[in-house]
């Protein structure tokens, strides 16, 4: 793979990502699209970013009853966006497999965030360690015929292992080794997130709030090419 980079477009308007697309030009050609930035643009903005040519990752982490899961999935299968997440629970997958039907949209499942640790999930209720939450969606996210994982780069050597070579594995929680970690709590370098399995790196902040962004990816690329 010669770029692994999705560079994640979390602002607050449509004018602030295409200023940041504009400016990195061919250095990138993958973008994150999530709630922020959907919420302010639509699919209207994300029809611009692949009527120039780019790839999107529609970030939306679907969860609803599943007739509302399966037709705003199909919604989104009329367009050529690449990746679409949903909540990794059974009948949530199960229901976005069938709204996709043939259509060349893939489909994510959410394990667990990557700015969730221990003590959230006890918050939440959950009696288990994050990583035996993460294999049960992992393994279910299998059976209902998802075509990809997103998980942290702590989780991608184990969660390769139990979804198997074919499956797309995308990590969030990136961070270069000088870059900050913000409010994720599980993250790894992108070097670590290719060797652990990963196929994808999501990289927002130290991106776009970089001096120079253009030349924040290059390094970035360069330390992932770098033996």
């Amino acid at each position: 793979m010669s770029n692994p980079l999705i560079v994640a477009l979390d602002f607050e308007s449509a004018a602030h990502a295409r200023a940041l697309v504009e400016e990195l030009g061919d250095n990138v050609d993958f973008y994150k699209v999530g709630m922020e930035l959907y919420a302010a643009g639509g699919m209207p903005f994300v029809q611009e970013l692949l009527a120039a040519g780019r790839q999107v990752f529609l970030d939306l982490k679907i969860y609803d009853i599943p007739e509302t899961v399966k037709r705003a999935v199909a919604r989104v299968a009329e367009n050529p966006v690449r990746f679409l997440t949903v909540h990794g629970s059974s009948a949530i997958m199960k229901a976005a497999v069938e709204g996709r039907s043939g259509a060349p949209l893939q489909l994510l499942a959410v394990t667990v965030l990557t700015s969730f640790d221990q003590s959230d999930l006890a918050d939440l209720g959950y009696p288990c360690e994050v990583a035996s939450l993460v294999d049960l969606r992992v393994r279910k996210a299998v059976a209902a015929g998802i075509d990809g994982i997103v998980c942290s780069p702590l989780d991608a050597a184990r969660v390769r292992q139990i979804a198997g070579p074919d499956k797309v594995l995308v990590t969030p929680g990136v961070r270069s080794r000088s870059a900050e970690a913000g409010d994720q709590k599980r993250v790894a370098t992108p070097v670590e997130a290719i060797r652990a399995g990963a196929n994808y790196l999501v990289i927002g902040r130290q991106v776009t709030r970089a001096a120079n962004p253009r030349e924040e990816v290059r390094r970035i690329q360069s330390e992932i090419q770098r033996p």
